[in-house]
This record gives C-alpha cells, sequence and structure tokens, in this order.
C-alpha cells in the first residue's frame, strides 16, 4: 500500500470551491484506477459554508447540542473539558465542531456526508475518467483509553467498507464467526497519519496499491455497513449506562 498527501493552497472560511482545489490537485498528480481518495471533512465543510464566526456564538455548548444528535451535558466529562456526542451514529467530541485551521469560524460537520462522497465521486470520475476508485470523507477522533487523536471514515463511496471473515478457516482450521475487517476506518487512519494535524496544509491523500479493497457501486445513503447501534453494540453497556440529552441534529 502506498500513501501520498496532496498539498494545496489554504482552504479559507467561510466558503471555498472544493472541486476548483480537487481539480488543480490530481492535474499535477494523476490519478489511477483502483485507488482511494482522502478527503478531510473540514475541507468538504467549508466548501458548503458550514462555518459560523467565533462572535457570533455566545455559547458553544448550546451550537454543539443544536449540531448533535444526542449529547452529555459537559459537566459529565473530566475538567468539563469537552461535550461527549453521538453525531451520524459516531462518538465524536462537541459534535465534531473545529476550531483548528479555521481562521476565526467554528468548522461544523459537512451536510449529508454521504450524498456528499457520491458527489465527489461522480466528479472525479466524470472530470479525470476513471472507473473504479473510492472515496473517503475523513475526520480525526480520540479512542477511549488512549491519548492521541486518529482517523475515522466519516463516509465513504465506491468501495466495500468491510472485509467479511465470517464463516472463513483460521489458521488452525476454527471457524471465525464474528470477525470483519473496517476497511474505510483503517484507510482513514493511515491517511490522516500522513496528512497530518498542524499547518501541513495537506487536506488530501491517495491511497494506491490496495488489492484488499473490494470496489462496486452500492448507495451507502440507504444503508451504513460500519454503523452499529448502540443498543447491540458490545459497548452498549457504556453507552446506554449515561442518560443523553437529545440534541437538534443540525437542525
Amino acid at each position: 500500500m502506498r500513501i501520498e498527501p496532496i498539498k494545496t493552497r489554504q482552504f479559507l472560511p467561510p466558503k471555498d470551491d472544493l472541486f476548483e482545489v480537487l481539480k488543480k490537485a490530481f492535474k499535477k498528480k494523476r490519478l489511477k484506477e483502483n485507488s482511494v481518495i482522502v478527503i478531510t471533512s473540514k475541507i468538504v465543510s467549508i466548501s458548503q459554508g458550514r462555518c459560523v464566526k467565533l462572535t457570533d456564538v455566545k455559547d458553544k455548548d448550546e451550537l454543539i447540542k443544536k449540531e448533535a444528535d444526542f449529547y452529555l451535558p459537559r459537566e459529565k466529562t473530566p475538567k468539563g473539558w469537552v461535550m461527549l456526542t453521538i453525531k451520524h451514529n459516531i462518538l465524536i467530541p462537541t459534535a465534531g465542531i473545529d476550531e483548528s485551521n479555521a481562521n476565526g469560524y467554528y468548522i461544523l460537520w459537512p451536510e449529508d456526508p454521504f450524498l456528499t462522497a457520491k458527489k465527489i465521486h461522480d466528479f472525479l470520475k466524470k472530470e479525470f475518467g476513471l472507473k473504479k476508485f473510492g472515496v473517503i470523507i475523513s475526520d480525526s477522533h480520540t479512542t477511549p483509553l488512549r491519548y492521541g487523536t486518529m482517523g475515522i471514515a466519516l463516509s465513504y463511496w465506491g468501495f466495500s467498507p468491510l472485509k467479511d471473515y465470517r464463516g472463513a478457516k483460521d489458521i488452525f482450521g476454527r471457524e471465525m464467526l464474528i470477525t470483519q475487517q473496517n476497511i474505510a476506518d483503517s484507510l482513514a487512519v493511515a491517511a490522516v497519519l500522513v496528512m497530518g494535524e498542524g499547518k501541513e496544509q495537506t487536506p488530501l491523500a491517495v491511497i494506491e496499491d490496495v488489492e484488499f479493497v473490494r470496489f462496486l457501486n452500492f448507495d451507502f445513503r440507504r444503508e451504513n455497513p460500519l454503523s452499529v447501534p448502540k443498543e447491540i453494540d458490545i459497548y452498549g453497556p457504556l453507552l446506554n449506562a449515561m442518560e443523553w440529552g437529545k440534541g437538534g441534529n443540525g437542525d
């Protein structure tokens, strides 16, 4: 597997042209079939105008509640550092709202991330004549009981996000009953690692030589194969032990 971060011009809030940046970036870096293009959610959000001036927000917690699907009050976390939220069935601090590299704005998560991934896929397919490739809209998140941020696939298009080992045999002939490998998040982790978290100015990455990825045509707006309801999640006892407030779902 080979991953190349792509440097771009500054992407400026409150609104900028994502497709112009993609077109320019990938005229220099020729895209190949059977590759995966990773795009940080921040520039996707800016392209949608999902930016709110810091000075226009009297209470950040109220903005978080409005954007979240579900939330825990700030006093539930150690020292009140963040509000824990669930958005798009992803456990994420502050509903994904970010202030870094934002030039005086809060950057919200993209609207309809799977539809947006499809639109980006359609654009790249038409612009560069690709047939079999994938798109990931990535972000950073934290893992319980671990320091540091890692990548996550907020949405994806053009490939299967899971490799299913159920029914296969392990090296000793034992049938595997539950194992599915998370391809989408694994690729996002690798891409975000080389894209960086600071002032690298590399909001894009291209992943090549991914023989383990199965490219396909499937509408993930109807079903997200990675999404597990918290009622049946193995971490459900922790998630369901708390009384979550109902957020505004971004409305």
